[in-house]
């Protein structure tokens, strides 16, 4: 990377405003349970309420990027999918409000899931890094998302409290126009919390300042205009290609709760969020090109609805079996659609998927001498449904198309149960452990097989898997933090991974293989954290990751067939199958210096590297695993004082060479450069000024150099120069 050498010049590490979890700090995505960080071996990113207000970020997938320890891929402006450690999307988990927003169609491509959450509304997020299967079960190979949103506030006198916010925010670059309100009415026992949020995103207009050697990269020269009067559209020239047209969309995010405190000790909160968008085109898809014109005339996801209800116990009263309780029911209903067709084409074709789930968790805790127990099960069941038609787009004619995942009806159970033990052997020595076990009832029909004649008609799995964990934490001083820590993640194969139908990109297609088994890791980490004096802190961690049955997509065969036509275009066979050895390993540094009580630098770089190992067999090759994003990280440079801060930060990304591109899965080559993804660095500032005590005012310019570049595995260009001003007001 041509930025390296500057960057081994300075400390690397937390992000601004101490951004790295501090010793003394509480931690919630550790333990389920608030406890103190230094008490944990897991390497913890937390994001606090006045960070999330302070970096203004348009969405949550955004809002992890800032970080600079989470690697984010964008295929469409209504995109960005999280990567762990070099896991993505199924193998990474998300809860929001302790329930776990992964379901059974979650995909491992990419996945824009997370921007279904509304950061305006959120408490605090945090980011575990590592396997977190133990507590959390499966998908947590790379690690659990923690987004927790705002509590009702209650009153501490006899009158009602009252206290609403409200922000406005435009952005140029993405055109964006955002409007948020909220309101809190509180008693001494019941409150209530009220939030909307409005967002739209015009076409995002992509950098102009682009490298010597691919002066051409990333442009839109030309696209398909659609129109009531022309519904096959036509091609035309983009007029500015720097443009990305096909990249708007918009977004509504609603969320109600209601808690109710009886008395000291119990609390009871019920939920409800609700999240919808416009129709999100897939510029990824869009912008590719055949025979000189554009593949496709339409590709969009439908809107995606997100509906969670849930009901939370939450008990503090010590009994003789906990001293601490949560207990959480809840039902989520999702719905998403992709929508296809080539161009000159006339059918459009429309899968359309729903799921619901319902979860039930609890949650206990309780000391007994020098151990603190934890104790739990989690109950989970998904119910998937999968259509799929071919409409005309010329006379409205609709006919049977086929569907994504078998349309027979599909479900997905879990039953776990977990037990972990923190025993305290000293002031300067601690002992975390724990143990899961989980079994998953899987079941998908196949009832109309017109369109392919698979050689089943039924598949059925009912996999368990026992994870575990166990680590020590040594506090030599009050400053001072070292922690090992063995874990192992499981990932029960889903109906996505065992039933999918799919191109996945131009001439190849993934189809059913009922034969996959779960996906296993192992995983070895050591973790430092040092104040050195007042002013500097040091964190690091190294960690290696043995990934055994570890699903990829790889050549396969239908009916003893390697290729097939599907769409009018010969397809190469691939299919979803278990490799028997990868390996991953890695390392996150970081460092912040207070250079004055106001000043502060701080910064973080990550790298991992992961390869399918050559062991014999179906496995004769050695190839790069995907997801794995190259070097990247944050660099901030931080003044705060009680009513202005303002900030300069960059982000930065290393070249991820073609050969270190697995050709068979979702590191989309065919959206690089033919070298690969160059590396990229950018420079922002932004700042806010408190006017009053019920005004702020904010403004940001993001790219200040109005560089073009995209992040690894993205078909989709970063946003070039853009300007930010948001208007805040609250009580």
């Amino acid at each position: 990377m041509k930025y390296l050498s500057l960057l081994l010049l300075l400390p690397f590490g937390a992000n601004a405003q101490s951004d790295t979890i501090q010793l003394n700090q509480l931690t919630v995505a550790a333990t389920r349970f608030e406890q103190p960080a230094r008490r944990s071996p897991f390497q913890i990113q937390p994001i606090t309420r006045e960070q999330i207000a302070f970096r203004n970020n348009q969405n949550t997938a955004d809002l992890l990027q800032q970080t600079g320890n989470v690697f984010v891929q964008k295929s469409q402006g209504g995109g960005g999918s999280p990567v762990l450690r070099g896991f993505e999307a199924s193998r990474v988990l998300i809860v929001v409000d302790g329930v776990r927003m992964n379901n059974a169609i979650y995909r491992a491509g990419h996945l824009q899931n997370v921007l279904r959450i509304d950061p305006a509304i959120l408490d605090r997020a945090e980011v575990l890094f590592g396997p977190g299967s133990t507590l959390y079960g499966s998908d947590a190979l790379g690690g659990v998302m923690y987004f927790q949103s705002r509590n009702p506030d209650l009153s501490n006198s006899a009158k009602v409290s009252v206290r609403p916010s409200a922000y406005v925010r435009i952005g140029s670059a993405t055109g964006e126009r955002t409007a948020h309100a909220d309101v809190s009415i509180g008693t001494r026992r019941l409150g209530f919390l009220t939030s909307i949020t409005g967002a739209s995103f015009g076409d995002v207009v992509q950098g102009n300042n682009r490298r010597a050697d691919y002066p051409d990269f990333g442009k839109l020269t030309q696209y398909v205009e659609v129109s009531p009067s022309n519904p096959i559209g036509q091609v035309v020239t983009n007029p500015d290609p720097n443009k990305q047209v096909g990249s708007a969309y918009q977004q509504l995010d609603l969320l109600q709760k209601v808690l109710f405190q009886p008395s000291e000790g119990v609390r009871h909160i019920l939920n409800v969020q609700y999240s919808t968008s416009s129709n999100v085109p897939r510029y990824d898809r869009l912008s590719e090109v055949a025979s000189g014109k554009p593949r496709f005339a339409e590709w969009y996801y439908g809107p995606e609805r997100r509906l969670l209800t849930s009901y939370r116990l939450e008990m503090t009263r010590a009994t003789a079996l906990f001293d601490r309780l949560n207990l959480t029911a809840a039902y989520q209903n999702i719905e998403e659609s992709r929508n296809s067709r080539r161009l000159d084409a006339a059918s459009l074709k429309r899968q359309v998927e729903r799921v619901g789930v319902w979860s039930l968790n609890a949650d206990l805790q309780k000391r007994l001498g020098d151990h603190t127990l934890q104790y739990g099960l989690e109950l989970t069941h998904n119910d998937v449904t999968s259509t799929a038609t071919f409409l005309d787009v010329r006379t409205s004619a609709v006919t049977p198309a086929d569907t994504r995942y078998p349309d027979g009806g599909n479900t997905l159970s879990t039953t776990a149960f977990y037990l972990t033990d923190q025993l305290t052997l000293s002031p300067l020595v601690t002992i975390n452990g724990g143990l899961r076990y989980t079994l998953t009832n899987l079941n998908a029909i196949f009832r109309d097989k017109t369109f392919f004649p698979f050689p089943f008609d039924e598949i059925k799995q009912s996999p368990s898997g026992l994870s575990g964990n166990l680590g020590l934490v040594l506090t030599p001083t009050e400053r001072s933090k070292i922690s090992l820590l063995g874990s192992t993640g499981f990932r029960a194969p889903n109906i996505d991974d065992l039933t999918k139908v799919f191109e996945s990109r131009a001439g190849s297609l993934i189809v059913p293989n009922p034969n996959i088994r779960p996906e296993q890791t192992y995983n070895l980490e050591l973790s430092v954290n040092q104040w050195v004096g007042n002013r500097l802190r040091l964190d690091a961690t190294v960690f290696n990751t043995w990934f055994t049955n570890a699903i990829v997509v790889d050549a396969f065969t239908l009916n003893g067939q390697s290729t097939v036509n599907y769409g009018g275009q010969l397809s190469q066979v691939t299919a979803a199958q278990n490799k028997r050895r990868a390996m991953l390993r890695g390392y996150s540094l970081g460092a912040l210096l207070r250079l004055t009580n106001r000043l502060s630098f701080s910064g973080t770089i990550n790298d991992v590297a992961g390869r399918i190992l050559a062991v014999g067999g179906f496995d004769t090759k050695e190839l790069p695993l995907d997801h794995v994003p190259p070097t990247f990280g944050r660099l901030s440079l931080l003044y705060q004082s009680p009513r202005f801060t303002a900030e300069a930060y960059s982000l930065f990304n290393g070249w991820k060479r073609i050969a270190d591109y697995n050709p068979e899965g979702e590191d989309n080559a065919q959206y690089a450069t033919p070298a690969g993804m160059p590396a990229w660095m950018t420079a922002n500032l932004r700042g806010s000024v408190r006017v009053s005590r019920f005004l702020t005012v904010q403004a940001a310019c993001e790219n200040l150099f109005d560089l073009n570049y995209r992040t690894f595995a993205s078909g989709f260009s970063a946003p070039g120069r853009n300007f930010l001003l948001t208007l805040r007001a609250g009580l």
